[in-house]
């Protein structure tokens, strides 16, 4: 975990563009933003991905969507519609090992993404 690049930004150790923070989570902007408007939203308690949530994270996972929720709202994306998403591992596109919430929206974002 001391080498997570996420642990560091929320340990306030690597500098982001910090748009949420609260006792369970912190949200910054992507350094390679795939739309106008993409947060990363990523628990404090560092858990690798999906696979290794446990049923005692139920509440964070959830807390992670509703702050999502409010930066689609406070950014003026809420009302045309946001993407939400969770990769897992390298075959999923998870690249670093922190579960972290895509927030990707301010274009259209139709399927298949890209």
């Amino acid at each position: 975990m001391s080498e997570c690049i996420f642990c560091k930004i929320v340990a306030k150790e690597v500098e982001a563009k910090i748009v949420h923070e609260d006792p369970l989570c912190v949200a910054f902007s992507d350094v390679k933003p795939q739309a106008p408007v993409h947060v990363l939203v990523v628990p404090r308690k560092h858990v690798a991905s999906v696979n290794d949530l446990l049923p005692e994270d139920e509440p964070m996972v959830g807390h992670l969507v509703l702050v999502a929720q409010q930066i689609a709202l406070q950014r003026g994306i809420a009302g045309n519609g946001y993407r939400l998403v969770l990769n897992c591992g390298p075959m999923g596109g998870q690249s670093v090992d922190h579960l972290h919430l895509h927030l990707l929206g301010g274009r259209s974002m139709g399927w298949p993404p890209g």
